[in-house]
Formats: C-alpha cells, structure tokens, sequence
C-alpha cells in the first residue's frame, strides 16, 4: 500500500514520528508521501523525506489555509525544494472557501501561481478544495492538458464535481472519510464509478481516523498503520478483493509520482 498524503511533520507526531513509522512499515504500507502545506512545512516534509530515502516522498507547496502568509519569492523556494528528488509534486495546494483562513482572492492568486509552476516545472498537483469547487475547477481548466498529473485529494464531493474531476483525467485520493458511517454516506455511494485506475489511498494522517477501527483506538490522532482499513472499505464497496485495490492505487501513485517499485 502506498498512502498518499500524511502530514508527517505535524507536531501530534513529533513524540514518537519513528515508531510510527515503523508501524506503517509492519502493517504493509510500502511508501507514504508527506504533505508540504506551507514553506516551512514543505522543507520538513523534504528532510524527513531524506532521512527515510526511497521509502518517504514529500510534496512542496502552500495550503489555501496559508495563503495570506507567503512571502514574496515563495514560488522560488517551491523551484529549490522542487529540484530535490525526493520531491514529487507540487501542493497541496487549491482553495478552501469552508473556513477562509485566507483571503478568498489572496488563495485564488496563490493557487493559480502554484498551478503555473507545476505547469513550468512538469510536475504533478496535489490539490486540495472545499466549498470552492467551480473556481478550483475553472484555475485547473487550462492547464488539464499540460500539467502531468492532478490528484484530488482527500475527495469528498457530489456525483457531478467527481464526473467533472474523471472528464479531466484526475486521480481520485479517498481517506477514511469513506469509512465514515455518518458523514461518508454520498461519498460511498460513488466509489463504484471511480475507476480503479484513478484511485489512491490516503490517510491524511494525523486527520480522518477511519470509524471502523475495532477495538476503537485510545487516541484520535490517525496514522498511516490505519490505512488498512481504508483499502477494506473499498474493496467492500467496488466487491473486489483488498489485493485489487491494493495493486490498482500502488500502480498508479508508483505511476504518478515516480516513484521506487518495491
């Protein structure tokens, strides 16, 4: 298994970041690509990336939630950070108009620059949205066909912005949310017309804790060792088996990101 988006550097990690990592090695996650969320975020996803070469990946770019804090040169220090292999994409990066803890014009400006940048730089989107699904989709648009790759991140949406996503050739990231009895509901309703070849998994770690966990963890910090559940989840809902799934996202995060085979 390969999670796609962990935020590793997240400081409800930082007691015991190794051991989980270790954890997520037992229960047969293969590689994880740490999420870059700001400047400062994205060197760290980059140095932990190094410390665990060919098994993490980091991702370099500023959240819609950072937008109104960048600097003037961030772009060029998402080109440096983008030149270190064990980076893979540029994000996560999109809007977020749910909580708007930047400026709704400052996101759009700062994600069309970033979408610009993968454009330049022929590297892959990591993208986040919320609440802001045609302006995301309208910045995306001219770029469907020169960018390498898009990822939907931690997708939640309705039927038509998952058909409007699959028209335009973007992979499908799904999280624990899928596991959610509650709020999951719509979301796993539409599994069935994500084709296998546009899925990957995630955890979105320490976030989304999957609610199938049995017996329910003490915490409720999620880690990517949860991310079995995820994949069981899925194949319930496609009716194939956990290995299916397993192969289908492994093959197209390993596609996407470049990433090692294991």
């Amino acid at each position: 298994m390969i999670d796609i988006g962990v935020n590793l550097t997240n400081a409800r990690f930082d007691k015991d970041r190794d051991e989980l990592i270790s954890r997520a090695k037992a229960a047969g996650i293969s590689s994880m690509l740490v999420t870059g969320t700001s400047i400062a975020e994205s060197k760290k996803a980059l140095k932990l990336s190094e410390k665990y070469d060919n098994y993490l990946y980091s991702t370099a770019g500023v959240h819609p939630h950072d937008a109104d804090n960048v600097s003037d040169n961030y772009l060029n220090e998402i080109r440096a950070l983008s030149k270190k292999k064990s980076v893979k994409a540029i994000g996560e990066c999109g809007l977020d108009f749910n909580r708007n803890f930047s400026a709704p014009k400052q996101q759009e400006k700062v994600f069309a620059e970033q979408i610009a940048l993968a454009a330049e730089l022929q590297l892959p989107l990591f993208l986040h949205q919320r609440d802001a699904f045609t302006p995301w989709f309208q910045l995306l648009s001219p770029y469907l066909t020169t960018i390498p790759a898009m990822v939907s991140h931690c997708f939640t949406g309705n039927g038509d912005e998952l058909e409007q996503c699959l028209s335009a050739g973007m992979y499908i990231g799904i999280t624990g949310w899928v596991c959610d009895e509650r709020r999951g509901k719509s979301l796993q309703a539409l599994i069935p017309s994500i084709p296998l070849n546009r899925l990957m998994i995630e955890t979105d770690a320490p976030y989304l804790t999957p609610r199938t966990i049995r017996p329910k963890p003490k915490s409720s910090r999620n880690e990517p060792s949860y991310l079995p559940y995820v994949v069981d989840k899925l194949a319930e809902l496609y009716q194939c088996s956990v290995q299916d799934v397993i192969n289908a996202s492994s093959d197209n995060a390993r596609r996407v990101f470049h990433l090692a085979e294991k």
